[in-house]
């Protein structure tokens, strides 16, 4: 009786704390209350993080109480949403000093951010589906929150209504959901018996809504456009975006998982998002732009994210949506000294040694092949095995291959095998956290495997192929397609728009082109 009581005051006080940091967020939006009083809110804002890093801590096991659910995945959830939130809040106290949206921009942070963290406790569909709507609205305010900016408007148009469409199309399905099962609790429309209750089809229609419903605020193809136009937000917004938001995709399809199961819908997924990773890596390596650059970057590692949903490796998501998210945020928020660090850059990177680099292909072969051979030979392991053949290989080439002479290459061996051991050390902390979410899925057949990997592969070489003959037409025209499809919506200023743009390519080839 103790410790349940213990339990429900602990978990009280959270949301004591969580109501806490949003009152004082409204605080704060009052003229007459002084600037300095931000630190304070910061100070405020930082109870919410540390609290559910020490439930993190001590949680046991997975509890429903009322509407909501505890354990380690919302526990982790909440401590990384809300630590992104008060370090992003804490590096714009002095960065956007000066700014007339300046106390309405730490009401909406504060209250989208709280919000975010409060969906993945929700238990309730009902309460799942209102606070995600709510983070939506509000990262959509926070877009447009230069009003007098005519591009950020547009750029908040734009991304409320693509949010809307997602958000209606996620009602939809869990409408679905509750209709056939019977229950608006997510723990008991879930379980087996419910799930039985659903045709293959009604399983296949309500998982295609979920797919298209997370690529959309995922910013996958055909749908990445609204995130290219959120550029024109500031730098501390699209870090709280690329870092909280955008990645919630994998939080969804996570607790959809028991229906998300041995269905066609897995290989839909699986192939819009290997065209997500071709196309975002693509805009990345043809933007100049450095913040445009970081948007490819996100398409990319979102759609590899979605991949790893599709494969039900859950945990490896999660890892990569946490991980990803914590490195991304630090990137725009160090944007204003990209192009200081990249003048530091004077000396050119020596090519790498071919003994070393066939050695590095021999060592990740042997790496993917005695991972697949001690696995289960499932889809998901197969496709593991390739990844991290590959991943150490260019590990090798980087670190070792490419190395000034012995001193350097001992420098880079010893770092590769520190980065191996951080990885292998990361990777069992996040499985023995998360244990008991782990949901155990049907993976897709090996033909899905196939699929993907030769969409890979092909789009791979083909970029390889382009970029050794920049002299020719199809490089030309491909270069220019993931430029244009890499810009923001200029119809949305001029609605007869001509372009001339002169491109200059490495290979020295320089001519005009219109883009229309």
């Amino acid at each position: 009786m103790l410790y349940s009581l213990n339990f429900e005051t602990l978990h009280s006080l959270f949301f004591i704390l969580l109501a806490l940091s949003v009152c004082s967020a409204f605080i704060f939006l009052h003229p007459k209350v002084s600037l300095n009083y931000v630190r304070i809110h910061i100070g405020i804002i930082s109870l919410p993080p540390l609290f559910s890093v020490l439930s993190l801590i001590v949680n046991n096991g997975s509890k429903v109480v009322g509407p909501w659910q505890f354990d380690s995945l919302s526990w982790l959830l909440a401590t990384f949403v809300l630590t992104i939130g008060l370090v992003v809040q804490r590096f714009s106290v002095r960065y956007l000093l000066g700014d007339q949206s300046y106390r309405k921009y730490f009401v909406l942070l504060t209250l989208t951010t709280v919000v975010d963290s409060l969906a993945w406790f929700s238990d309730d569909l009902r309460l799942l589906v209102l606070f995600w709507g709510i983070t939506l609205l509000g990262l959509t305010l926070l877009i447009g929150l230069r009003k007098e900016w005519q591009v950020a408007r547009n750029a908040a148009k734009i991304s409320g209504q693509q949010f809307l469409i997602s958000w209606l199309i996620l009602l939809c399905a869990i409408l679905w959901v509750t209709q056939t099962t019977g229950h608006w609790q997510l723990s008991l429309a879930l379980t087996e018996d419910n799930i039985t209750l659903l045709g293959s089809w009604e399983k296949t229609g309500i998982n295609l809504l979920i797919i298209l419903s997370v690529i959309i605020p995922a910013a996958q193809w055909p749908f990445q456009r609204w995130l290219l136009d959120s550029v024109v937000a500031p730098t501390p917004i699209s870090a709280v975006m690329h870092a909280g938001i955008v990645n919630a995709g994998a939080i969804v399809l996570f607790r959809f998982a028991p229906i998300f199961s041995g269905d066609v819908a897995q290989i839909v997924l699986l192939v819009i998002s290997s065209i997500s990773v071709l196309i975002g890596t693509g805009m990345m390596l043809v933007q100049v732009d450095y913040k445009r650059q970081l948007v490819g970057s996100t398409i990319a590692q979102m759609g590899f994210m979605l991949i790893q949903c599709a494969l039900g490796a859950y945990v490896a998501a999660i890892i990569h949506a946490v991980l990803h998210g914590l490195f991304k945020a630090t990137l725009f928020l160090q944007a204003g000294s990209a192009i200081h660090q990249k003048t530091q850059q004077s000396r050119s990177p020596q090519p790498p040694s071919l003994l070393w680099t066939i050695t590095g292909a021999v060592v990740g072969l042997f790496v993917g092949v005695c991972y697949l051979l001690t696995s289960h030979g499932e889809t998901y392991q197969f496709i593991s095995a390739f990844i991290i053949g590959w991943s150490v290989f260019y590990a090798w080439k980087q670190l070792i291959a490419s190395g000034y002479g012995y001193i350097g290459r001992i420098v880079g061996f010893s770092l590769f095998l520190v980065l191996g051991v951080i990885f292998i050390a990361l990777h069992a902390a996040f499985v023995s956290l998360l244990h008991e979410t782990i949901q155990t899925v049907e993976q897709p057949p090996i033909l899905a495997a196939i699929i993907l990997l030769v969409i890979l592969i092909a789009g791979s070489i083909f970029a390889a192929w382009s970029v050794r003959h920049r002299s020719s037409k199809v490089y030309v025209v491909m270069y220019l397609w993931l430029v244009k499809l890499s810009e923001p919506r200029y119809d949305s200023v001029d609605s007869h728009p001509t372009y001339l743009t002169r491109f200059t390519f490495k290979g020295g080839m320089h001519d005009e082109y219109h883009i229309s």
